[in-house]
């Protein structure tokens, strides 16, 4: 009976590292924007759960994994969001939440937009 336990964890785990590596491209863009003096952007693609990043390729996310909830960036078209870091070192500002599914962990990567700090937090079940 601990494998149901196992699959959530790993799910829970999967959902962990998605955010991290948004938040760390997400950091990068800010960064490219400081050092160029170019605004830079990430646009999600809500209905095929990608992003990308600074006109490079769409990256797909992990095989199960789903952005369950955006606020904050700008509505680019229909279920695409778009957040701009800026050479100030400010962003659009938002929140955008990652999980595995229904019953596991969301976990949240926040754009605070004038000071432009990005984090990742543990939220609650998707």
């Amino acid at each position: 009976m601990a494998l149901p336990a196992i699959d959530k964890n790993l799910k829970d785990r999967e959902a962990r590292q998605t955010a991290l590596g948004l938040a760390a491209v997400a950091r990068e863009l800010s960064s490219q924007a400081r050092s160029e003096g170019v605004p830079q952007q990430l646009l999600l693609n809500l209905t095929n759960n990608s992003y990308l990043a600074g006109g490079g390729e769409e990256v797909q996310l992990q095989s199960g994994m789903k952005f369950t909830s955006v606020d904050g960036g700008q509505t680019a078209e229909p279920q695409i969001r778009q957040f701009i870091f800026f050479p100030n070192g400010s962003n659009l500002g938002g929140k955008i939440d990652v999980a595995a599914g229904e019953s596991s962990l969301a976990y949240s990567v926040r754009l605070h937009p004038l000071t432009g700090k990005i984090e990742v937090s543990r939220g609650n079940p998707g």
